[in-house]
């Protein structure tokens, strides 16, 4: 089945539960809508709210209320790779995401980004807000705000470059000179990447990056280094002879900053960390 996108509007006052409703609309069966509403592909608004993701199979309807329903079975049934919480404070947590999941979900689901797994992770904590982009494919540490209030301070020290980036990234060929900037613009903006070379592997030809970014452009690692002739190894976008078996090899490996809230300064170090876990 191909991607289905359903919406209804109630124009009178119903008894009938959502996914009743639902079942008898669409034709799908019941054990699926309710799998696609825990999974965050049904939404509702209600008395004219913002549409809302809505779990509840047994929510009741009433007059006026707006349903979406975005079902796609493939996307649905799909395994996605866990996150993993590796220090965590009141106002925001750290994580780990893996190669291969979303940083959030999209209309159709969210069970397969780190953001509902963070959610389901601290059911007592009541909102979580993403503060800052990694690409699907990549992999490596992200903060999770716990209220918009955090969130708020934690994307203004982002976008004002008070929180140090370090990645490690692996590009095809012997990166020369040893310690560089890459100052090419992205999409008509300044951009700037700054990289020292940890390590050439003759057997394979690829290079060892310890990268920071001063700026945060689209794919600007990515495209910074493919743009100079040293592709990122498994890039799935960019580049070319840069396919490998393991994946996108571009991992956020630190980040390090003055907490907004305490006032300390708080370093972490993804190496380090998975020691400790």
């Amino acid at each position: 089945m191909q991607k289905q996108h359903y919406t209804y509007k109630i124009s009178h006052n119903e008894t009938q539960t959502l996914v009743d409703f639902l079942a008898t609309k669409t034709g799908i069966s019941k054990t699926r809508i309710k799998s696609a509403m825990l999974k965050g592909a049904v939404w509702l608004r209600q008395r004219k709210a913002a549409m809302r993701r809505v779990r509840r199979a047994t929510t009741l309807l009433a007059c006026g209320d707006e349903i979406a329903f975005y079902y796609d079975a493939a996307l649905l049934d799909k395994d996605y790779p866990g996150a993993q919480q590796l220090w965590v404070c009141k106002e925001y947590s750290l994580w780990y995401k893996p190669a291969g999941l979303l940083a959030q979900g999209t209309h159709y689901g969210d069970h397969g980004c780190l953001l509902r797994q963070a959610e389901v992770a601290m059911p007592t904590v009541k909102q979580t807000f993403l503060v800052h982009r990694l690409d699907r494919e990549a992999d490596g540490l992200m903060l999770i705000a716990h209220s918009s209030v955090a969130a708020h301070q934690l994307s203004a020290l982002f976008q004002t470059q008070q929180i140090q980036k370090r990645y490690v990234v692996v590009v095809k060929g012997r990166v020369v000179p040893a310690h560089g900037k890459i100052d090419l613009p992205i999409d008509d903006k300044t951009a700037l990447t700054e990289y020292t070379l940890q390590q050439f592997d003759e057997t394979v030809q690829t290079s060892t990056l310890s990268v920071e970014i001063k700026t945060g452009r689209t794919h600007q690692i990515r495209r910074h280094f493919a743009a100079i002739g040293y592709p990122v190894m498994g890039d799935p976008k960019y580049g070319h002879q840069n396919k490998n078996t393991e994946g996108m090899q571009l991992t956020a490996a630190y980040l390090a900053f003055v907490c907004p809230f305490s006032g300390q300064q708080r370093k972490f170090d993804l190496a380090v960390l998975m020691k400790q876990t």
